[in-house]
């Protein structure tokens, strides 16, 4: 699996894109290799003027409120992910004929000659608990793994530590695929595709673009989504070894080369002998946790991933029957009066929110803040029949007032015209009023959390902390 570049680090000119989580390792692990390191961040705030007088006792030179200007002599610059591929930096960069590269790209070629192959996943939603659940699922058959990349540890960190691995599990996101041109995964898999960070990307079509990078170079299997075409669209377009396979999930009954569901049993038609009569068993939808539909789809690309590494079906199993969702994705907090009350404050997009939807019958919902551009016409519309009753919160509440006066007429709305943090109390006691015995109150906000909350962990615990006091 790839040697190590030979690259000369002694004395090269690189300047690193950006402080944050990426860029204080990028530029340590560069310096530490004899690179001559500057880094330029656009802020100039008491954050990044610690992490810059870090930077600066080791010797490198930080530029504070500055990103847009080339430094001399440049290169090769290595960017934060989230740094838009419009900004002058990049473009002073292209005409002088400089490379970028993202962290993910940085740690790709640092990797040493007999380093652990890369299971990657990337999609709209789903990305991380399927990385996790992946994780679990090769944890189980005994290798060595972490889950890794956007997920919170540093991919520098996994391939440049002392630890060593059989193979990682990378969530990666749009932007790290954009600046990560030479990344050649083992398998990989794209879960969905739907409009987001689009203001990033320019547009649809050059976001999909990104995703379906992930592919490229495949030597095993692309996993992609039955009933998300656009995925499966990818596959065909990606350039990959020879023998490597397209391998479906689906929640209905698998064709020959997928993975699905048979009778509350999830079934492998793709790497079993005689794929064309045989099917293998790996776990029941039971053992996924929680059983949501879109999370049953997580677990079957998890294990489609694992199966192409040759993981053995009790691993599929045992991983899944181990694995614990984080908090604040479609998180059971209490029963009150023969209420559940669901917080999926993590659901900050309608993709994400029309899939927590659809996980219950009789919903009293809970949405509301910033839309980042979203329109909410098609998420109503499809889930309109589910709504006991709607409590709105949050800056851009009116857009889902009027969707649902278009969509849903009949559900009673309450619309919270307030944004102080006693708000998520009184939609919780809105909520609660409007809720029947057997409904479910949820949180699947459809928004980001900013307008009124640091992000959506903090939105979430809010919910919760209301409902803890509806009990008492």
């Amino acid at each position: 699996m790839g040697s190590r570049e030979v690259t000369d680090w002694q004395g090269k000119r690189v300047t690193v894109a950006g402080l944050g989580v990426s860029g204080v390792p990028a530029a340590k692990v560069l310096h530490g290799l004899g690179a001559i390191v500057t880094v330029v961040n656009d802020g100039d705030d008491e954050r990044a003027r610690a992490q810059a007088a870090e930077l600066e006792a080791l010797g490198v030179t930080v530029r504070l409120g500055d990103g847009a200007t080339l430094p001399d002599g440049t290169e090769l610059i290595v960017t934060a992910p989230g740094w838009k591929p419009d900004k002058p930096l990049f473009t002073a960069a292209e005409k002088a004929g400089v490379p970028v590269w993202g962290d993910v790209e940085l740690a790709w070629r640092l990797r040493g000659p007999d380093a652990a192959p890369w299971l990657c996943v990337t999609g709209t939603n789903g990305k991380t608990t399927t990385t996790q659940m992946l994780a679990s699922i090769l944890k189980a058959a005994g290798l060595r793994t972490a889950a890794v990349g956007n997920i919170g540890v540093s991919l520098l960190d996994a391939v440049l530590g002392d630890e060593e691995y059989d193979v990682l599990a990378v969530e990666l996101s749009s932007y790290q695929l954009h600046w990560a041109p030479s990344l050649r995964a083992h398998s990989a898999a794209v879960l969905n595709l739907a409009p987001d960070h689009l203001d990033w990307h320019g547009s649809m079509e050059a976001y999909a673009k990104d995703k379906g990078r992930v592919y490229e170079g495949n030597q095993v299997a692309c996993v992609y989504n039955v009933a998300d075409k656009a995925t499966e669209d990818l596959v065909r377009e990606a350039d990959v070894e020879e023998g490597c396979r397209a391998i479906g999930f689906t929640l209905g009954t698998p064709a020959p080369s997928q993975l699905g569901v048979v009778e509350g049993i999830l079934v492998d038609r793709a790497f079993v002998e005689n794929r064309q009569k045989n099917a293998q068993e790996l776990a029941e939808v039971a053992d996924v946790n929680p059983p949501a539909p879109h999370n049953v789809a997580n677990a079957l690309a998890a294990a489609a991933l694992a199966r192409a590494f040759g993981v053995p079906p009790q691993a599929v199993r045992d991983g899944l029957r181990a694995f614990r969702p984080d908090a604040h994705r479609i998180e059971h907090v209490a029963d009150v009066d023969g209420v559940a009350y669901v917080d999926d404050s993590k659901a900050t997009n309608t993709h994400a929110t029309e899939a927590s939807l659809a996980a219950y019958e009789s919903i009293v919902w809970i949405a509301g803040g910033l839309a980042k551009g979203a329109t909410f016409d098609e998420l109503v519309a499809k889930s309109a029949k589910r709504l006991r009753g709607v409590v709105l919160i949050g800056a851009d509440r009116a857009l889902i007032r009027e969707a649902l006066a278009r969509h849903a007429p009949e559900v009673p709305v309450v619309d919270l015209d307030r944004t102080d943090t006693g708000a998520m109390l009184a939609a919780v006691q809105e909520a609660r009023r409007l809720a029947r015995p057997g409904d479910t109150v949820l949180l699947a906000p459809a928004c980001a959390s900013m307008d009124m909350f640091a992000n959506y962990n903090k939105r979430g615990d809010a919910f919760a902390e209301a409902v803890r006091g509806l009990g008492a």
